[in-house]
């Protein structure tokens, strides 16, 4: 449990760059296929963090929209909802 509660805990750029030098010690070429393997899998559940925290930040962004008179109102966006489906 420690290890998801870290892994919850890491900046997005932080989990990006990891995911990265995954990928790119996976196309090297150069693990042998259990060590491709194991880099696989972790590599999905940064995948997985990484889009949670983009589903997140999603969910957070509001809109800028005029009313009839011109005066700017904040919306909050109704993403996610839609696109589950």
């Amino acid at each position: 449990m420690a290890a998801k509660q870290d892994s919850n805990s890491k900046r997005f750029e932080d989990a990006m760059r990891e995911l990265e030098a995954i990928v790119a010690r996976i196309e090297s070429g150069e693990l042998s296929l259990e060590d491709a393997l194991a880099a696989f899998e972790q590599g999905i559940t940064l995948v997985r963090l990484l889009n949670d925290k983009l589903n997140q930040a999603e969910r957070h962004v509001e809109l800028l929209t005029r009313d009839a008179d011109g005066t700017l109102q904040l919306q909050p966006t109704d993403l996610g909802e839609d696109s589950k489906s």
